[in-house]
C-alpha cells in the first residue's frame, strides 16, 4: 500500500488543522492505519492509529481530547483532526499502515508515507 499524506501547515497555538492520508495500492480496509510525528532531534512519536472499518482506534496521551484519528474506506483516505494545538505539537507527520492493530503504543507499521510538516507557533 502506497500512502500520501498532506494537510500540514502553520497555526497559532489553540488553532486546529485536519491531516489527510490518500491509500493506494493494495485493499486499504485491511490494514490499520495511522500517525506518528517527530521533531527534529526526537525519536519518532506515537500518535494515533485506527482499526480496519474504524471502529476502534487509540491515541498518545499526548494527544488524547485533542485529536481524533478517522477513516473513510470508500475514498482510501485516513484523517487526523488535530484541536487546541500546542507549540510541543510541532513535527513532522507521517502516516502508516500494517496488517496488525497492535497494542498501546506497540504498534510497529510496515508502510509509510512521506511526511506533512506541523508548526505550532506561541
Amino acid at each position: 500500500v502506497q500512502l500520501q499524506a498532506s494537510g500540514g501547515g502553520s497555526v497559532q497555538a489553540g488553532g486546529s488543522l485536519r491531516l489527510s492520508c490518500a491509500a493506494s495500492g493494495r485493499t486499504f480496509s485491511s490494514y490499520a492505519t495511522g500517525w506518528f510525528r517527530q521533531d527534529p532531534g526526537k525519536e519518532r512519536e506515537f500518535v494515533a492509529v485506527i482499526n480496519r472499518n474504524g471502529g476502534a482506534a487509540r491515541y498518545a496521551d499526548s494527544v488524547k481530547g485533542r485529536f481524533t484519528i478517522s477513516r473513510d474506506n470508500a475514498k482510501n483516505t485516513v484523517y487526523l483532526e488535530m484541536n487546541s494545538l500546542k507549540p510541543e505539537d510541532t513535527a513532522v507527520y507521517y502516516c502508516a499502515a500494517d496488517l496488525q492493530y497492535g497494542y498501546g503504543s506497540r504498534w510497529y507499521p510496515d508502510y509509510w508515507g512521506q511526511g506533512t510538516q506541523v508548526t505550532v507557533s506561541s
